[in-house]
């Protein structure tokens, strides 16, 4: 036995007794035929690689190119027309069918996975959460609204929804600025996916526009304008949205804070994302009544 023979030996004893240990001392479960599947591959694996090394470092110190060169050559350096080694093409061969049998025999893909259980378990607690609050009070609500908003809400809002001066939202204020009304009557919005559709640009110019934004920025009191008419169409003429047809421009209503949650929103720091597969019904409408509470709505 030469001394490379005798190194890849030793190599592959080595990274065989490192699984063996490691297996040990993580007190893996042999009983679970995936992990016994991982731990012989892990091994032959490491027979592999002092083999294929030995082999190919022993070609290197004494083989010599041979065969017929390609007609193509890069700076003077052929390739020889050689047939693919042996070792090479049994291998991809044998992964092939390794990898069919892996996906339909030893671990077919719809077969238990701890992922697909913690997704089963969470959708039976949270059809127990929303049988147990179905008919919250407000105090509850407010309560369960705080403490999803302080975890989701408060990065980008600030812990107590003023919008961080002026980085986000701003619960405390109106519903909507006058700077923001303004910009959705010039650009149009199609964001929050409402039954209306979407919203086109220009619906209102000049001073139109500017006694519509200040109306609105100002809770909708006092005399409406008559430009508001254009709004009226689709947001009612109290604004409130026409029973959730459209967004509501006075108050912070479950309705339009579910289909923010769900859709997302692009806001002044950058584009809110969809919440949906987060929250529960009971919680979105929680969240909304906190909201609603933070300027004494």
């Amino acid at each position: 036995m030469n001394g490379l023979i005798a190194k890849a030996l030793g190599f592959a004893a080595i990274l065989i007794v490192a699984t063996i240990v490691v297996v040990k001392k993580m007190n893996i479960d042999l009983s679970d035929p995936i992990n016994i599947i991982t731990v012989i591959g892990a091994i032959v694996i490491a027979g592999l690689t002092a083999g294929v090394s030995a082999k190919y470092i022993s070609q290197m110190k004494s083989d010599t190119a041979s065969g017929e060169l390609a007609d193509e050559n890069w700076d003077g350096i052929g390739e020889y027309k050689n047939e693919l080694p042996s070792g090479w093409a049994y291998s991809y061969l044998g992964t092939m069918i390794w990898a069919l049998w892996y996906w339909t025999l030893g671990y077919p893909v719809n077969s238990f996975s701890q992922i697909g259980q913690w997704n089963e378990e969470v959708k039976a607690y949270n059809k127990k959460f929303e049988s147990i609050h179905k008919n919250a009070d407000k105090a509850t609500l407010t309560a369960m609204g705080e403490s999803i908003f302080l975890v989701q809400c408060a990065p980008c809002h600030g812990n107590t929804g003023d919008g961080l001066s002026g980085k986000a939202q701003d619960f405390t204020a109106g519903r909507l600025s006058k700077e923001q009304v303004l910009y959705v009557i010039k650009n149009g919005s199609n964001q929050l996916g409402y039954q209306m559709g979407a919203m086109p640009p220009m619906m209102a110019q000049g001073k139109d526009a500017e006694d519509i934004a200040t109306y609105i920025a100002n809770g909708m009191k006092g005399e409406q304008p008559a430009a508001f008419a254009a709004c009226a169409s689709c947001h009612g003429p109290d604004g409130t949205g026409m029973n959730g047809m459209a967004p509501n421009l006075k108050i912070n209503d479950d309705t339009l804070v579910e289909h923010v949650i769900k859709h997302g929103k692009k806001g002044i720091i950058g584009r809110m994302p969809a919440f949906n597969d987060r929250m529960t019904p009971v919680q979105i409408k929680a969240l909304a009544t906190y909201i609603r509470t933070l300027r004494g709505e």
